[in-house]
């Protein structure tokens, strides 16, 4: 029982100090955050959502647990924080080049070499994220889910939208619903997470992300319209080595 006790008032007096240094902000804690995020999206990317512990972080950055309380409550909210920055950034993107004054078909080539980017960017924890069916823990982060669901929503409505200023304005071909062909888009760069690994590719995220664009706009944009120029044209197409 002394234990228990023991452990219970550690608890209690940490959770002060976490919430002291959160709001202080200072370069030193943001740099060791970000250090523990970076190290918690290899070990999700390893072992899985449900695999994964805050002890196996701590060993992975060759510290403590302990230690790691005071920057992290758990690794709920250590994934979910990730997870939502990055796809907020993502989303952001999407409604910004779609309000932009760019023909549709470049707006769609800017999207795709974009988002290939930030998974590589971001490496795995994106992956990881659209890996896990995460419908088990719903429940217990109901509001983290919630606001997942709208940013997802929102990033597809930007994609959507942009195809379907494209048929309305005949640069881009009715080939199906818009919403379709938007998910087709979206499913095409996500399924990378079975076989893209930034640190060992020999394909860059710059040249899948062209690669990709050049496939969709060849099929989508109407002939009679120009299709926007690659930024690789011409490259090789196995990127660097």
């Amino acid at each position: 029982m002394g234990n228990v006790r023991a452990g219970e008032e550690k608890a209690t007096l940490r959770k002060p100090r976490r919430e002291v240094a959160r709001t202080d902000a200072t370069d030193a804690y943001q740099e060791r955050r970000a250090e523990i995020a970076a190290a918690a999206a290899r070990v999700f990317h390893r072992r899985g959502y449900a695999g994964t512990t805050i002890g196996a972080v701590a060993e992975e950055l060759g510290s403590d647990r302990a230690s790691l309380y005071y920057y992290i409550k758990s690794k709920e909210e250590l994934f979910d924080e990730v997870v939502r920055e990055v796809s907020e950034a993502n989303v952001a993107t999407a409604e910004r080049v779609r309000k932009t004054a760019d023909p549709a078909p470049e707006k769609l080539r800017e999207l795709i070499t974009a988002l290939m980017n930030s998974y590589a960017e971001h490496f795995p924890i994106l992956y990881v994220y659209i890996r896990e069916n995460l419908a088990d823990v719903a429940g217990k982060r109901t509001n983290w889910s919630r606001q997942m669901r709208n940013l997802n929503r929102r990033y597809e409505n930007a994609v959507i939208a942009i195809v379907e200023e494209g048929v309305a304005d005949g640069t881009i071909r009715p080939v199906g619903s818009p919403r379709v062909v938007a998910y087709g888009i979206i499913g095409m760069i996500g399924w990378t997470n079975r076989w893209f690994d930034p640190t060992r590719s020999a394909d860059s995220a710059a040249m899948i992300g062209t690669t990709f664009a050049d496939l969709v706009l060849g099929g989508l944009v109407v002939k009679s319209a120009p299709l926007p120029k690659s930024k690789h044209s011409g490259a090789h197409l196995n990127g660097p080595k």
